[in-house]
């Protein structure tokens, strides 16, 4: 059990612990061997710009349109926190009421030569399992994974959740050309299953078919920020989630459990719909995809708090399905407690959202 943080003297009463599951770390060894693979897949990432989505000129600044909004740091900022300033990460956290992170990697190993893959992995699971260990009340991780050698993948999530203590993994993006439902994948999706620890499918580059066809063409940077977190990346997770849904991959593997951002990446809004047009004698599943989607995903704000997000994914949801997550550092932690306490809900469901459901997916005994 994770205990909740000694707060400042002169506040005697109990705070609200709040773990937040989708923050991130940079390994620089990832970085630089992906970026050959990354410009000639994506070179348009250099052109969104050196303001994360929404702008702003600086990194507490954000523009006019972001009145009574959090405001988005710069990107330069993002990449120079996340560069392991364990010190600066603490301070943010203790100055904003964050109590723990879930820490993860930002960068895509699948986009490494593959032959450096393995190596790769391990060394940065190695790195992040040091801050971890030094941290034990503040931080947990979800580990990166050599997805070009699934058996390999498989045997690392293995070591990183036995021998290290991660909680889970983290991929950026698709695997490699295809989603997690294409069978090669599977020995990572069993080893999930019988580990019963998640996987959070979080955006990354679209497949560059998909791009050059529906998000190019446009002036470069409404482009560049169309492909990626303007909306491409969201519709790609999204689908990500939903044919693993629809391949039958939570009827075969009854354990796995997955984590969605950016409130389910739009997924949740169209749960009824898929209903109503793929049922049952459709999908030849066990369940409707809505069973399915609340047995077996949880979804996070990723920074993205606002309120009719939030109204609309917890009806649709419940409680028991939303854990908090914030982006740290590309998005700021201002006002993230603050959201939380100010939510029309009872205590009991404001504390799940804040801690228990990421301790119960998270920190099984």
């Amino acid at each position: 059990m994770i205990t909740t943080l000694i707060r400042p003297a002169g506040d005697m009463e109990r705070v609200m612990k709040i773990i937040c599951v989708e923050e991130h770390v940079i390994d620089p060894g990832i970085v630089r061997a992906s970026m050959a693979a990354l410009s000639e897949r994506a070179g348009y990432v250099k052109d969104g710009g050196v303001y994360m989505p929404g702008g702003g000129t600086g990194p507490e600044e954000p523009p006019a349109s972001f009145k009574g909004r959090r405001p988005y740091p710069r990107f330069k900022t993002g990449v120079d926190l996340a560069l392991d300033n364990i010190a600066a990460r603490i301070a943010e956290m203790d100055h904003h009421g964050i109590d723990m992170q879930i820490l993860s990697y930002s960068n895509a190993p699948q986009l490494t030569p593959a032959t450096e893959a393995i190596e790769l992995a391990r060394s940065a699971n190695d790195r992040l399992a040091q801050t971890i260990k030094a941290y034990p009340t503040r931080f947990g991780g979800f580990c990166a994974l050599p997805w070009q050698h699934p058996q390999e993948a498989a045997d690392e999530l293995d070591r990183a959740v036995s021998e290290l203590g991660f909680s889970g993994t983290l991929v950026i993006g698709a695997p490699g050309d295809t989603f997690l439902d294409d069978p090669r994948y599977e020995p990572v999706l069993a080893k999930l299953n019988e580990l019963k620890v998640p996987i959070y499918v979080h955006p990354g580059i679209p497949m560059p078919q998909v791009q050059s066809v529906y998000y190019a063409g446009l002036r470069g940077t409404v482009s560049s920020r169309l492909s990626l977190f303007g909306w491409g990346w969201h519709n790609e997770a999204g689908i990500h989630v939903i044919r693993m849904m629809l391949s039958g991959l939570f009827d075969k593997f009854p354990n796995l459990q997955v984590i969605s951002g950016h409130w389910g990446e739009m997924v949740p809004f169209y749960l009824q719909r898929m209903d109503d047009m793929m049922p049952r004698e459709v999908t030849g599943l066990s369940r409707t995809i809505t069973e399915t989607y609340r047995a077996h995903v949880s979804v996070t704000p990723s920074g993205m708090l606002n309120l009719p997000h939030f109204e609309f994914t917890h009806k649709v949801l419940g409680a028991d399905r939303i854990i908090y997550s914030v982006d740290y550092p590309y998005l700021s932690n201002t006002g993230a407690r603050e959201f939380l306490e100010n939510l029309s809900i009872d205590q009991a469901e404001r504390e799940k959202i804040a801690y228990g459901n990421a301790e119960a997916l998270l920190f099984r005994t």
